[in-house]
């Protein structure tokens, strides 16, 4: 198994997951091990491997990208008055795809 839990899990359809929306290019789920009590991950549904890797040709993606993780923290902040968004990198980037957590709560952990 590759270090892509995305691509090799939730966009293959192994692992099923709780979407909260979905477009043609992004999905965005509940987290399948929450950190926070309101975990949800946005990601594109085509491999990039981390924000440094995008390219000038995906800024398209980038704007839907964008659209999908305002609309999930909207939604986050009328239920909870608060989230926060997030994207890792490097060694905080546990699965090497791109992804943005919407969360609200203190850790579980």
């Amino acid at each position: 198994m590759s270090d892509d839990f995305y691509c090799d899990e939730v966009l293959s359809g192994k692992t099923p997951v709780r979407i909260v929306l979905e477009t043609d290019a992004v999905l965005a789920f509940h987290h399948t091990r929450p950190y926070w009590p309101v975990h949800i991950v946005v990601v594109p549904k085509r491999h990039i491997a981390s924000l440094l890797a995008l390219q000038d040709g995906d800024d398209t993606l980038v704007l839907e990208m964008i659209s999908v993780v305002r609309r999930v923290a909207q939604q986050v902040m009328a239920e909870q008055g608060r989230c926060r968004v997030l994207t890792n990198l490097g060694e905080y980037q546990d699965s090497k795809h791109l992804h943005w957590h919407v969360s609200a709560g203190s850790p579980l952990r």
